[in-house]
């Protein structure tokens, strides 16, 4: 589905005075602390130095380097507001490089967790060694079973690699529900090309399909979109949903879907119908047509929000 971009263009952290970004009424930094920010500055006292030991290298503070003592080093760890020394492994070593609410970075990339659930120990073992050679994904576990990751670490992964088909006898609709309730976003790989279970994990909630046959980077560039909410949308998926069968999903015809598509991904009514080069009142018409089918499969779709459901539930978004 096609996103609106943010037209935004402004700096979301005013506390910084001396890099461009939005102001407040009084185009003063809103840290009084800072020696850097417009106004009065903070009093000192006999020695020179200010009476807050943070204050001339505080977030707020214009970048210049704190008061030195005798020895010639300041008195505040932070005061020359360099950032976090890396570690070993090229992360920050701030509280998310654990997973808390901010994300790692490697080389200025976001840090992706992945795990994989899969009962071929020989492939999970090659994932394993094969997505350790990409700096911005950490394994966080792999595992047989869906329960067996959910009672692990694999349970906080960003984006979770999920066989199609497990010998434990579990439907991978299910998993693929449990999974989202849990917090990952879900990649579905197989080696199996069943259309009708393909379909069912991506109306349940996968991100995508891919077979297993891809290359390395295939995967890794997949593993990214689904990360950043995106689709994959791959040739097999496309192929699945274009002969899918089932009777709660509507049979659309060629500009039916079109209109469906353009109107569901945001544009107005006007705009749907210059795009496909029809009136507004054509436009309504096939939207009508749409509205009803889905009515008739038990699946309403009375507004354009209940519409883009309805879009992303039967993958069409991710048909070519």
């Amino acid at each position: 589905m096609r996103n609106a971009s943010d037209t935004s263009v402004t700096k979301d952290d005013p506390s910084t005075t001396g890099a461009p970004g939005a102001t407040d009424a009084s185009d003063a930094s809103d840290d009084p602390s800072a020696t850097g920010a417009t106004g009065t500055p903070r009093p000192t006292d006999a020695s020179g130095t200010t009476d807050h030991p943070g204050a001339t290298g505080a977030p707020g503070a214009s970048g210049a380097p704190g008061v030195a003592d005798a020895s010639g080093t300041t008195d505040h760890p932070s005061a020359t507001g360099a950032p976090s020394a890396p570690g070993a492994s090229g992360t920050t070593d701030h509280p998310g490089a654990t997973g808390g609410p901010c994300a790692p970075v490697v080389a200025g990339r976001p840090v992706t967790r992945v795990a994989a659930v899969d009962d071929d120990r020989m492939l999970l073992d090659g994932l394993r060694s094969w997505l350790e050679q990409v700096a911005h994904l950490r394994m966080l576990g792999c595992a047989a079973t869906v329960d067996e990751l959910l009672a692990g670490p694999g349970r906080h992964a960003d984006v979770v690699l999920l066989d199609l088909v497990l010998q434990d006898g579990s439907v991978a609709e299910e998993n693929v529900r449990r999974l989202r309730a849990a917090g990952p976003r879900v990649l579905v790989i197989s080696t199996v090309a069943d259309r009708s279970r393909i379909v069912a994990a991506v109306s349940a909630g996968a991100d995508g399909y891919l077979t297993k046959n891809h290359a390395l980077d295939s995967l890794v560039t997949a593993i990214g979109e689904v990360a950043s909410e995106g689709r994959v949308h791959s040739a097999e998926l496309a192929f699945a949903l274009a002969h899918d069968t089932r009777p709660e999903r509507p049979r659309l015809a060629p500009r039916e879907l079109q209109v469906l598509l353009d109107y569901a991904s945001g544009l107005t009514l006007k705009a749907t119908a210059r795009r496909a080069r029809i009136s507004p009142n054509t436009a309504k018409y096939y939207l009508d047509q749409v509205k009803e089918k889905y009515q008739r499969a038990g699946r309403p779709a009375y507004t354009k929000i209940d519409l883009a459901v309805r879009v992303r539930e039967d993958g069409l978004d991710a048909l070519p």
